[in-house]
């Protein structure tokens, strides 16, 4: 493994707005600079009112003016809600304010409800475009002048391009197109093994990579101790089980009795959704972190958690950072 990062969702906590979740998101990403976290990344969702990130390219540019050598980039941007051309230019105007800094990592799915999938798109396209809107997409960053319809800024910035997923069709893609890939574990880790094996075996070789790199996500609640770390997660295993059951709401304090609060059915689901994370104190969590490390054999872990307490939020990563120093090798 060769870098770590953060993803952050920007989680508006209860007792708190969207103004503090994303001044919360840019100390942050201050304190993992300062840690030594590769990169920043945040993520698209639609009217859910936990989550402050909606306008992912502007808190991004908000992040990146707020930070000065982490990498910065979105976890990624829906692309079926947006027209390639657009996302594009709004890239392409992040990678002129900052050179080299800026990523851009693409899901296939919407990052919300259908009705307000519909808002977004106004006309619904039945067919699946997505692969057709990548190349699309890579197109305007590349050095085309001669092109009629051109991204401007975005033609030459040459911004690194993602696949994002949760499944075998991401990983089917970024490996036909020669693109780094990043699996989408830290909610959905049932098909990690077999995707990371297929992106690994098909991979061909590009004029973006050489050879596959792949990047897993995973939980992260770091603290002082195992009982802190345990209580601090409540949070975020509340917040998934509200979510599931159709409730969701701001990212809610945490409990000490998490099973007192969520069904036995539904904590199954929410253990099994959450289940590639790592918590406890500094020696649980390097084990916890080593043995999803060695596992996945991946050239980058990128960690988030969603703890209620913006500075016990900061602590965790300063945690973790301290861990992962250890676990990281040079690249070949």
């Amino acid at each position: 493994m060769h870098h770590f990062s953060i993803l952050d969702l920007s989680p508006v906590p209860e007792g708190a707005s969207t103004a503090d979740a994303l001044k919360a998101s840019v100390a942050l990403a201050q304190a993992g600079e300062r840690a030594g976290y590769h990169r920043f990344w945040l993520a698209e969702h639609h009217n859910m009112p936990g989550i402050a990130s909606a306008a992912t390219a502007v808190a991004i540019g908000h992040v990146a003016g707020a930070t000065s050598t982490i990498r910065v980039g979105a976890g990624g941007i829906m692309l079926p809600n947006h027209a390639p051309l657009v996302v594009a230019e709004a890239f392409g105007t992040l990678a002129t304010l900052y050179p080299d800094r800026i990523d851009l990592g693409l899901g296939r799915a919407p990052g919300t409800d259908g009705l307000t999938m519909r808002a977004l798109r106004r006309n619904m396209a039945q067919e699946d475009t997505f692969p057709q809107d990548v190349v699309e997409l890579l197109g305007y960053f590349g050095d085309n002048p001669e092109a009629r319809v051109r991204a401007v800024p975005g033609t030459g910035t040459h911004v690194p391009v993602w696949i994002l997923g949760s499944s075998l069709f991401g990983a089917q893609l970024a490996a036909y197109l020669g693109l780094p890939y990043a699996f989408a574990s830290h909610f959905a880790p049932a098909a990690l093994d077999e995707a990371l094996a297929i992106y690994r075996a098909s991979f061909r070789p590009s004029e973006y990579l050489e050879r596959p790199y792949a990047m897993v996500a995973a939980g992260c609640f770091a603290a002082e101790t195992d009982d802190e770390a345990r209580y601090l997660r409540s949070s975020q295993m509340l917040a998934f089980a509200r979510l599931r059951s159709g409730q969701p709401g701001k990212l809610p304090r945490p409990v000490a009795d998490i099973e007192a609060e969520v069904p036995p059915a539904l904590m199954r689901q929410v253990e099994g959704a959450l289940s590639f994370s790592a918590t406890g104190g500094p020696a649980t969590l390097e084990a916890e972190l080593k043995r999803l490390i060695d596992r996945t054999q991946p050239d980058e872990i990128i960690l988030t958690g969603g703890i209620h307490d913006p500075e016990k939020r900061v602590r965790s990563f300063e945690i973790a950072s301290e861990v992962l120093k250890g676990l990281v090798r040079e690249p070949a």
